[in-house]
């Protein structure tokens, strides 16, 4: 007797489930085996900053794991949109990897169109660190604390200063979503980079500024600025007498980060040996004296944790872009 023909859609079906089982096997064998060749790590910045520092200590670590090159190429322009756009063309087969930092989550709300979608064009690996910013006010600024800036600035609307180091930088949106939780309003007055500010500010021509921890520390302690917060939502190791920013203002926090994404449709397998020894990297002593030593805290999160982070902080971002009505630098 004649076996019964199956019906086309479920033939179909069938070749389907089956091709799928062997492309995860191969994908599984493949990341088993992954790397088999140079990598290459895209920095959207120039060479020499916080970012690139990072991408080459990473970079000769995995290189000592796996006895492969890791090549990093920095691809600087546009507000790391250059970088960005050349690593969402790139193969996803994971030896294109783009190293990203706060900006990554900024632009999708500072930009009404991008070259790439930041979601959909990419695969997140992992958070590599988190750093907060510091307020900082001249040493001579009557305000010795966030509650009595915040005093300060409601008692004179519109007359207090504070500097970044350019328009839709984590610095200003950080600014800004302190004004806004305080409700207070300050002038915001953009420089091109940290050191102008700097210097402004110590010369007390601008009220504040919102910096980086280890931009700030040095003038800190040779007592040519006065931190009155940081950012984060714990005290910082580098400067633990210093509040954060929420105890005086509950519910406040801004953090800048780096991280690490592929582009989308990356093999998960290749994602997770990825993540996992990037993850074991960032922890080691050195890295984390060295992060550290910029300020900054290792994280080391999941591909799914850092998924989740990135689409928080693109929507928390974009909020504070549209209420400010924030347009990028021209």
């Amino acid at each position: 007797m004649p076996r019964p023909r199956l019906p086309v859609n479920r033939l179909e079906c069938l070749v389907f489930a089956a091709l799928a089982l062997v492309s995860m096997a191969a994908g599984a064998q493949d990341a088993t085996r992954y790397p088999e060749r140079p990598l290459r790590l895209i920095v959207p910045f120039a060479p020499g900053g916080g970012l690139d520092i990072t991408s080459r200590l990473l970079g000769q670590k995995l290189t000592e794991q796996w006895g492969q090159n890791v090549v990093v190429d920095s691809r600087p322009g546009a507000a790391t949109i250059v970088g960005t756009e050349i690593a969402a063309k790139a193969p996803a087969d994971g030896y294109t990897i783009l190293m990203v930092t706060t900006t990554f989550a900024i632009n999708p709300g500072l930009y009404a169109k991008l070259p790439y979608d930041p979601v959909k064009d990419f695969t997140p690996v992992t958070q590599l660190n988190t750093q907060p910013n510091v307020i900082v006010v001249t040493p001579s600024a009557t305000a010795g604390s966030v509650r009595d800036l915040i005093a300060l600035a409601k008692s004179k609307p519109g007359e207090l200063t504070y500097a970044s180091p350019g328009s839709g930088s984590a610095p200003h949106l950080s600014a800004e979503l302190f004004q806004r939780m305080a409700g207070i309003q300050l002038i915001h007055v953009p420089y091109k980079g940290i050191p102008a500010a700097v210097t402004d500010v110590i010369g007390g021509r601008v009220t504040m500024l919102f910096t980086t921890t280890i931009s700030a520390a040095p003038h800190v302690k040779g007592g040519k600025l006065r931190a009155l917060a940081v950012t984060g939502t714990k005290r910082h190791p580098s400067m633990p007498e210093i509040p954060t920013v929420g105890e005086s203002l509950p519910g406040y926090h801004a953090e800048a980060f780096q991280g690490m994404v592929l582009p989308a449709g990356t093999p998960p397998a290749i994602v997770a040996r990825l993540a996992a020894a990037v993850a074991h990297t960032v922890k080691l002593p050195d890295i984390v004296q060295r992060f550290q030593l910029d300020g900054a805290d290792p994280v080391g999160s999941s591909p799914q944790d850092f998924a989740a982070f990135l689409k928080a902080e693109m929507q928390r971002w974009s909020k504070v872009i549209q209420d400010a009505g924030i347009k990028p630098e021209q």
